[in-house]
């Protein structure tokens, strides 16, 4: 790296960084790069197998309504690790926006979501949960700006959402083709 320069340190920090790269040939090439930096997060789909649902949660996504969208996506449950491990975040942020507490999460990836600009690295997560149990209504924080609305939907409902461009998020996509794979639900 020869120059890194802080464009933006408002929501997240944006850098423009000037580096120098080996190639594959042996040769050295100057390149200049922005990255993008709100810290890595973790994602939870919860899912009740007895009676074949998942819970999704949808809310407004600015980066979503700039690109020429409506903005308000159907998602799992997800956020900042802000301190905590991935696993503690599921949990934490499966309560407050779904209302429903978890016990059992298995880890079943954790990937670079956009790697070309965005540093975020996701771990991603699914959890069995009690239907008949919630804590609380969810909808997330008022404080942090969340008003999410809590779905619960059919796992061959939430599937066909996929082929039908109503979910769209690579998180979710991934999450349920993984319990569908699995024969999970």
């Amino acid at each position: 790296m020869l120059d890194e320069v802080v464009l933006s340190d408002n929501w997240g920090l944006v850098k423009k960084t000037t580096l120098e790269l080996r190639r594959s040939t042996g040769e050295w090439q100057r390149q200049v790069r922005e990255t993008y930096d709100r810290g890595d997060g973790a994602g939870i789909l919860l899912y009740n197998r007895a009676r074949r649902t998942v819970i999704l949660t949808r809310q407004f996504r600015f980066p979503v309504f700039a690109h020429g969208e409506p903005g308000w996506l159907i998602e799992v449950v997800a956020g900042k690790l802000d301190g905590h491990t991935p696993v503690e975040t599921a949990r934490k942020e499966a309560e407050e926006e779904s209302g429903y507490h978890v016990n059992d999460v298995e880890l079943v990836l954790s990937a670079y979501m956009s790697p070309g600009s965005v540093t975020e690295k996701l771990s991603l997560f699914i959890a069995e949960y009690d239907a008949d149990t919630p804590r609380s209504a969810g909808g997330g924080l008022e404080d942090e700006g969340e008003d999410i609305e809590v779905l619960e939907l059919a796992i061959d409902d939430a599937l066909g959402m996929i082929a039908t461009g109503e979910i769209a998020d690579a998180k979710t996509i991934m999450l349920l083709q993984h319990v569908r794979l699995k024969g999970i639900v």
